[in-house]
C-alpha cells in the first residue's frame, strides 16, 4: 500500500539541513529553534497563516523560527518528505499520496456539502484532523491544523448552453475535465458526465479550443481566472480542498509538553482565522465572476442530496477498500451519513 520514498530530494534536504543548522547557531536567545517552510508565493494564504502564526507567537516567545517561503527549500512535495525525514520539522502542503495512497482520502467526495459542516468536520477539533493523522502518523507525520481552499464547482465552457443541475441525468455525457486521478474520473463518469482526465496546466486551451465542454473540481478563484472561457458555474460542492499544517512526529514529540501547547494554541488561533479568510475570499471570487457575466448556479438541497447519494454509494466503498474500515467508520460518523 505505501510507496517507496522517492530519493530525488535528497539536494534539497541537504540544502534545508544546512540552513537548520544555520539557524540554530545564530538565534542563540531562543531555546526551541526550527524551520518553517512552504512552496508557495507570498501572496498565497500559506504566506498569510505562516506571518500570523509567528505574529501569534511574538518576539518574547521561546521559539525562533527560520521562515522560508516561495519553495526555496523545495517544491511541496519535496517539502512533504522532509517533514518525514524530519529536516524540516513544520510545513503548510498537500497530502503527497505518493508516499502513502491512502491520502488520496483528500479527494473523496461529499463528506461535507457547505461551509457550516466543513468547518465542523475540517476545522480546529474536528474529526478529519483524528482520521488523517491515522494515516500521517505512518509516515512520522503529525498534523496539527487542516487548512481550508474552497468547495469545487463545475464551470461550463461558453457557447455549450448545458446546465446539467439533476445529476445524473443532465449530465448528457458532456465531457468534462477532471485531474488525472482515477477517483475523479469514476465521480464525474458515475454523476453523468464523460471524465476526460487532464492536467492542470492544459485546462485552458482545452475549454477554450472546445476539447472538453466543463471543467470539474474549480474553486471560486479558478472559476474566476477562467472567466474569458466560460458562462456558467454550479455549485456542485461535491469536493472540498484542503492542505495541511504538518510537523514532524519526532520533533513535536521531543518537545516539552509546554512548548507543544504554545505552538498548538497558535496554530489553532491561525487555522480558526484563515476559515473565515477562505470562505470570504469564495465569496469575492464568485461575485467576481458574477460580474464578469458568469451565471453562477447554487444547487438545491434535494439536487446536492442525490449526487451526494451517488457518490456516497459507488465512490465511497472503494475507498473503504484503500483506507480501511476502521478509518472509513471514522469518517462515516465524522460526515453524519451513518
Amino acid at each position: 500500500m505505501f510507496s517507496k520514498i522517492n530519493r530525488r530530494t535528497l539536494g534539497a534536504m541537504g540544502g534545508a539541513a544546512l540552513l537548520a543548522a544555520s539557524a540554530f547557531t545564530t538565534q542563540a536567545s531562543a531555546e526551541e529553534r526550527f524551520i518553517l517552510a512552504h512552496a508557495m508565493t507570498t501572496d498565497h494564504i500559506f504566506h498569510a497563516m505562516s506571518e500570523k502564526f509567528q505574529d501569534t507567537l511574538g518576539d518574547d516567545s521561546n521559539f525562533g523560527i527560520a521562515y522560508h517561503p516561495g519553495g526555496d527549500l523545495g517544491d511541496w512535495t519535496s517539502l512533504f518528505e522532509q517533514s518525514m525525514q524530519g529536516v524540516v520539522p513544520m510545513t503548510l502542503t498537500w497530502g503527497a499520496s505518493e508516499f502513502d495512497q491512502r491520502l488520496d482520502l483528500s479527494w473523496l467526495g461529499y463528506v461535507v456539502s457547505n461551509w457550516e459542516d466543513a468547518r465542523t468536520v475540517y476545522g480546529p477539533g474536528g474529526d478529519m484532523l483524528e482520521i488523517y493523522n491515522d494515516i500521517l502518523h505512518d509516515l512520522d507525520l503529525h498534523a496539527i491544523g487542516i487548512i481550508p481552499t474552497d468547495f469545487g464547482s463545475v464551470v461550463i465552457r461558453k457557447g455549450v448552453g448545458a446546465k446539467p443541475l439533476n445529476l445524473p441525468a443532465d449530465g448528457g455525457n458532456l465531457k468534462i475535465r477532471v485531474p488525472p486521478v482515477s477517483i475523479a474520473v469514476d465521480r464525474f463518469n458515475n454523476l453523468g458526465f464523460g471524465a476526460v482526465p487532464i492536467p492542470l496546466a492544459e485546462v485552458y486551451t482545452s475549454l477554450q479550443l472546445g476539447t472538453v465542454d466543463a471543467r470539474a473540481f474549480s474553486t471560486a478563484v479558478e472559476t474566476y481566472n477562467l472567466r474569458d472561457v466560460l458562462e456558467t458555474n454550479i455549485l456542485t460542492n461535491d469536493y472540498f480542498e484542503t492542505a495541511f499544517w504538518l510537523v514532524s512526529k519526532s520533533w513535536w514529540e521531543g518537545l516539552s509538553d509546554e512548548d507543544r501547547a504554545t505552538l498548538q494554541a497558535a496554530a489553532d488561533e491561525t487555522v480558526l482565522w484563515s476559515w473565515d479568510e477562505a470562505e470570504s475570499k469564495s465569496n469575492e471570487f464568485l461575485q467576481k465572476a458574477r460580474d464578469e457575466g458568469i451565471e453562477v448556479i447554487e444547487l438545491s438541497p434535494e439536487q446536492i442530496a442525490a449526487a451526494a447519494k451517488i457518490v456516497h454509494e459507488t465512490e465511497w466503498p472503494e475507498m473503504e477498500k484503500l483506507v480501511g474500515p476502521e478509518i472509513m467508520g471514522k469518517l462515516k460518523k465524522a460526515a453524519g451519513i451513518e
